[in-house]
This record gives structure tokens, C-alpha cells and sequence, in this order.
């Protein structure tokens, strides 16, 4: 906080603002315009809330102690490569000690007594003293957004820091929303087949590095505080909790110490407005059981909101995605040279990478390595380019898949896992993917140029389609060969039927995709349709080429809309996106100048009201 306020990067606000929704709206309005990170002092509690503090690149370097975060991408691969390289004589093992000496210096310790964050012990736990925030009006409650999780595993002793949402239920007992996928969740698992009670225990605060490191895609095996350790350049100190086995670091703010029972009955979590901008719907999970809080005597309680990118969240992976390509392109493909996941795809939706190409096929061969990797397998799209362009270059990779990529031949498809919060999916956590190989392939096969708009007869094809309410010529203006249409559902199986329409029509020449949103999200901006369209598909299910009938080259259709059980056969509830209620919106509206921060910022869900369906979380 220190280090933010001498940045000019942190704001005080001392009115009294609510948890329950009040902050989301305040941070909301600021995450989505550049704004800082804000500690509000008044929130009805005794601990003052910090929140937004990695929300910029920028803070998240402070947070780290870096200059920028490329300095740790290349530590971490000058030391893989120093311990991976041949040792074949016994001087090339011994250059390796004091490699070996700073390994050692970072792993974590416990030290003995009690430690800053155990300063306060509660006479009670009582949850309902920290500033829990209620995030978004369809919630089940309110969450604790960003606690670090510690679990063990009861064969080998491994710690797990883990980031999972915790909705709390009463003063001493909340959920333990960790995912299938998940260290913790394996850990329960086998707590479950030994029939024994689970020691957790939660930590907010302390050291940013910590935050950071539960949230890191490390190896298996790997302790996080090891990673914290290594970029903080020194080992974490761990004290042991007062009420169960575990350890945590001395100087982190809050302590929740507790169990998970798992002969008990789940309990039923959520709704949560996530970070995929839709509502996460309820379901069941552990229930955690709070033993005993302590925290420090100075404890700021940490907190983050997410839903409708951009939020803090998207600098997290910033962060990560830097720090963590030389560790994959090590050890899992070779070929990768730049990797970059858009705030619009919510970390799992959308992967676009650039590789060394050298043969056929390594575009291909590089997806189904990268799918199999980790929480890559989470993954849905992923675009893979040569390596002479930058990977955030958005208009750079649509040109080269628009003049690289055949919608017939390069454009591949799979299955697998799929992150649970995946709504557009078949199946609970099970759904396809899609890799678009992007690289050159020769002259003969470049399919377009991109030299200047693309003219087609908007009128016309409204006209000859009545269910097309609007066509959106924002990607033809820019010179791209994609129609961004909306289509009111009217059929079954109507995004195919029209697809075949419109091609024996032969009414898009020249167009080399289309896209299919909702009526009323069709004229939203690039970001907001690249956003709804990368949650609303499952690959195989919704994208498909379609041949023409008079010869034209064929066309790749994406379906972007909702899905129903009568018009698609889809089973699952479908949610709604995530934003703010008209009553909160105004209060804030009229309150905002008290807060200090600036000119008024008009409530960012006021773009996204008109895809909201039904009152709830379900669309």
C-alpha cells in the first residue's frame, strides 16, 4: 500500500460506501477505466478494504517488486535451462551449487512462536466483522473474493495453495467452491476415501507475492511459496495455526483456520457473478468450517470483484503469462515463441500463440501439445501464427487468419476438459475445442488480401433474411472478410438452416466468416462481441464451414448466440451476464463526487442491461 500510495497509484476513499454491492459499482466503473487502486476506510467494519491493488501492469510490477515483468520470465528461463542443460563431468555438477544454494535460500521455513498475523485472536469467530463483499444483485451472498486456500495431502505431506471463492453462510461456516481440477479438490478426495476430517485453512493478505503464487499454474509437486520465495529473492517464514496442523505465513492480515468434513453433506453455493462476465449458478460443494480468525493488529482486508472484462483479474494473467512462457515452451513445445491470452477470452476462452513454424503440421502439432498441458487444457480457442508478429497484435492475427487459414482445412477440432464455468458447453466440464493454424503454408495457399473495406449489400441481405435484425460492418470497414450479424431464433437448429440459406444464396461474396449474435448484442464493440461470442460457443457444436453451391469458396460460420433446449437441444441452464441493479447504479451516481476519484464514470453495465433475460441468474 506504501509503495502504491508513493506511486500516485492508490485512493483513499473515507465516506462510507457498503460492501453489498456499493464497492463492485465503485471498482467496476474504475477497473474498466484505467483507474487505481482504492482502500476504503469506512465500509462498516472495523479493517479498512483494500482492492484493485494489481489491477494495471504497472501495480502488478509493484506488487512483485519488478521493473517489468519480463525480468522474471528471463530468470525463470536462465534457471531451467542452467538445471535441464547435460552434466556430463563432475566440474559441469559442481557450477550447479550455487544455482542449488539460491533454491534452497527461497524454500519456505517454519519458525517457531506466533506470528504478526496471529497478533488478534477473535474471542468468536465471527465472519460478519471482516467487510465480506456481496458483489453483483443475483448473488447467494456474500464472497470472500481473494483468499489463498492451504490444504495437505494426507499420503505425502505436499502443501497446496490454492484461490477458490468462499461464500459465507453464517459467522463460523462457508463454501469451498475448489473445482474439479484442482489441487485442494484432490486432496479432498482423499480425505474422503480415508474417511478423515480435512484441516483448511484460509489466509487473506500479506505479502502481494502470495496472492500471486496461489493463483500460478505451477507443476504439480511444486509448493507455491517456493515461487513467492523465489520473487521476492528470500525464503517465506511460516508459523503454525493455532487450532490444526497447517502453516501459513507470519506476516500475512487474516488467519481463518478450519476443516472440511467430507462425510458431511455438500452444501448448495452460488449464484456468483464470475469472471466470465455471466453468473456461475448454484451448486454443491464442501462446507468449511471456521475454527478460529486471527489477524494483525494494522489488518487491511483484501478483495477483488470480477464479471465483464476487463477487471483486475486480466493483469493477474498478464503477469502470468509472461512469467510462465519459457517454462512451457521448455518443456512442452520448443516451437512457442510468444503466447498471449486477451482479457476478452477470460483466461481459458482464448489463447493466440506464435511459433517458429519449420514443417506441416507444427501448428497443429503445437495445439495438441499445449491442450494437454496443465490448466491449458481449459483452453477452447486457441490461434497459432509465425513468429513475425506479436501475439497481442489483434488486427496483425486476424489478417493472417483471414489470409493463412483455410476454414475447410486449417481450422482443427477436439475434446476434452473444459473449465466449469464453461455455460456454453455440452456437458459439465467437458466440451471441444478449436485450433485455427494461422502459419503460411506457401503462396499458393494464401486465401485473401486485405485491401481495404469490403463492400456487400447490407440491405439486401436484411431484406432476404427476416430473422437478420442487424448487420455489423465494423470488421468488413477495417478491411476484413467477416460479417457480424444478429439472428432472432426462430427454428430449430436455425444458425445451420441459415448458414445453408445464405450460401445458396450466394449473397457473401468475398465474406470469409460470419458470425451469429443475439438481436440486441450484434452492434456491441469488438472487445464486448469477441467477449460474448468466446463464451457462448462450443467449437464443434457451433462452427462449422459451409460449402457453396455456385462454385464460391466456402464460408466458417459461428454460432455466438444464447442456446435453448426447444431451438438447440441444449440441457444445461443458460446465464445471465453479470451487471449492476438500477437501484445501486443511481446511488452511486449521486454519491460519486464524495468519493474523490475524479470525474463522474457512467456505470459500464448500462451496455450490457439490454442482454439481460429474466430477473436472477438464469437466462
Amino acid at each position: 500500500m506504501a509503495a502504491l500510495e508513493k506511486e500516485g497509484e492508490l485512493v483513499r476513499v473515507d465516506s462510507l460506501v457498503s460492501p453489498v454491492l456499493e464497492i463492485t459499482e465503485i471498482v467496476d466503473r474504475l477497473s474498466k477505466n484505467h483507474g487505481p487502486a482504492v482502500l476504503f476506510t469506512n465500509n462498516g467494519t472495523d479493517f479498512p478494504l483494500l482492492i484493485n491493488s494489481m489491477g494495471s501492469e504497472k501495480r502488478m510490477c509493484i506488487a512483485l517488486g519488478l521493473d517489468n515483468l519480463e525480468e522474471v520470465q528471463g530468470e525463470i528461463g536462465a534457471l531451467a535451462r542452467e538445471f535441464m542443460s547435460p552434466r556430463r563431468h563432475f566440474l559441469d555438477k559442481i557450477r550447479l551449487l550455487p544455482s542449488l544454494r539460491n533454491v534452497a535460500s527461497w524454500m519456505p521455513k517454519t519458525v517457531s512462536g506466533r506470528g504478526l498475523c496471529q497478533e488478534v485472536v477473535m474471542d468468536r469467530p465471527d465472519l460478519s466483522r471482516l467487510p465480506v463483499l456481496t458483489c453483483w444483485p443475483a448473488d447467494g451472498g456474500p464472497f470472500i473474493t481473494l483468499p489463498c486456500v492451504h490444504t495437505r495431502d494426507p499420503e505425502t505431506g505436499q502443501r497446496n495453495l490454492g484461490m477458490y471463492r468462499m461464500q459465507v453462510f453464517g459467522p463460523d461456516l462457508t463454501g469451498m467452491h475448489w473445482h474439479l481440477h484442482k489441487g485442494s479438490a484432490h486432496h479432498f478426495r482423499k480425505y474422503q476415501e480415508e474417511g478423515k476430517r480435512m484441516p483448511v485453512t484460509v489466509t487473506l493478505g500479506g505479502d502481494p507475492a502470495y496472492t500471486y503464487a496461489a493463483t500460478a499454474p505451477l507443476p504439480e509437486g511444486i509448493d507455491e511459496y517456493l515461487l513467492a520465495g523465489f520473487l521476492r529473492k528470500h525464503r517465506v517464514e511460516l508459523v503454525k495455526c493455532l487450532t490444526n496442523d497447517l502453516e501459513v505465513p507470519a506476516d500475512v492480515d487474516f488467519v481463518i483456520e478450519g476443516y472440511v468434513d467430507p462425510s458431511e453433506e455438500l452444501i448448495l453455493e452460488g449464484p456468483f457473478g464470475d469472471h466470465t462476465g455471466f453468473y456461475s449458478l448454484a451448486g454443491y460443494f464442501p462446507k468449511f468450517h471456521v475454527t478460529c480468525i486471527t489477524h494483525r493488529k494494522d489488518a487491511v482486508y483484501p478483495a477483488t470483484i470480477v464479471g465483464i472484462p476487463p477487471q483486475e483479474d486480466g493483469w493477474i494473467a498478464r503477469a502470468t503469462e509472461k512469467i510462465f512462457l519459457e517454462p512451457i515452451r521448455m518443456t512442452v513445445t520448443p516451437e512457442l515463441t510468444g503466447m498471449h491470452m486477451p482479457v476478452e477470452g477470460v483466461f481459458h476462452n482464448l489463447v493466440l500463440a506464435t511459433i517458429r513454424s519449420q514443417y506441416p503440421g507444427q501448428a497443429v502439432k503445437v495445439m495438441n501439445a499445449m491442450w494437454g498441458a496443465g490448466q491449458m487444457m481449459f483452453n477452447k480457442v486457441m490461434v497459432v501464427t509465425d513468429d513475425d508478429i506479436e501475439p497481442d497484435d489483434y488486427a496483425g492475427i486476424l489478417g493472417r487468419v483471414i489470409r493463412y487459414a483455410d476454414p475447410v482445412e486449417d481450422i482443427h477440432f477436439s475434446a476434452g476438459p473444459v473449465d466449469i464455468l464453461d455455460h456454453s458447453s455440452r456437458k459439465y466440464a467437458l466440451g471441444s475445442k478449436m485450433g485455427i493454424d494461422a502459419t503460411r503454408k506457401g503462396k499458393e495457399d494464401e486465401k485473401a488480401s486485405l485491401s481495404g473495406p469490403v463492400m456487400i449489400n447490407k440491405e439486401e441481405i436484411l431484406k432476404r433474411f427476416a430473422d437478420l435484425t442487424v448487420v455489423n460492418e465494423a470488421l468488413l470497414k477495417m478491411g476484413f472478410p467477416v460479417l457480424i450479424a444478429g439472428l432472432r431464433k426462430s427454428k430449430e437448429n436455425h444458425a445451420r438452416v441459415l448458414a445453408r440459406e445464405m450460401m445458396e444464396a450466394a449473397c457473401l461474396q468475398g465474406i470469409r466468416y460470419v458470425i451469429l449474435m443475439d438481436p440486441e448484442a450484434a452492434e456491441l464493440d469488438i472487445p464486448s462481441l469477441v467477449w460474448l461470442a468466446a463464451n457462448n460457443i462450443d467449437p464443434s457444436r457451433d462452427c462449422h464451414p459451409e460449402a457453396g453451391t455456385t462454385g464460391d469458396a466456402p464460408v466458417f460460420f459461428i454460432d455466438a448466440t444464447r442456446k435453448t433446449a426447444s431451438g438447440d437441444h441444449f440441457q444445461r441452464d443458460w446465464p445471465n451476464v453479470v451487471v449492476m441493479d438500477d437501484r445501486t447504479i443511481s446511488r452511486i451516481d449521486q454519491q460519486w463526487f464524495s468519493f474523490g476519484l475524479g470525474p463522474l464514470i457512467a456505470s459500464p453495465s448500462g451496455r450490457f442491461k439490454s442482454l439481460v433475460h429474466n430477473i436472477g441468474a438464469i437466462s
